[in-house]
């Protein structure tokens, strides 16, 4: 019985300091990856007040534009290892491109 107490104490402790490392995190933050000219994920799916992150992983510029006319968002150029975001405080359907690589398309799905 001990050996269990023991068990059930620990594991407690181990979900009390995962509860706490996740209340450091904003449960709405996604990252979107630039690298060998594409986005990664090309798609997500996220819930309106999600914070869009988008870091260039590739060695050379690009940019996150806002497809729709007027634009939401649109980066600068953004150099390796620079980073662009945005939040999406309502729901709807936001394709954005490179501008500087028409080729590359992503997409938000917000709910």
């Amino acid at each position: 019985m001990r050996i269990i107490l023991r068990h059930a104490a620990i594991g407690a402790v181990l979900l009390l300091a995962v509860d706490a490392a996740a209340a450091d995190r904003p449960a709405n933050e996604v990252t979107v990856t630039i690298d060998n000219f594409a986005f990664t994920p090309a798609t997500i799916t996220v819930d309106a007040g999600t914070h869009v992150t988008w870091t260039n992983r590739d060695d050379i510029p690009h940019t996150i534009v806002d497809a729709a006319e007027p634009r939401a968002f649109k980066s600068p150029p953004l150099d390796t290892g620079e980073s662009f975001d945005h939040t999406f405080g309502s729901a709807g359907t936001f394709r954005y491109f490179c501008s500087l690589h028409p080729h590359m398309l992503g997409t938000i799905i917000v709910r």
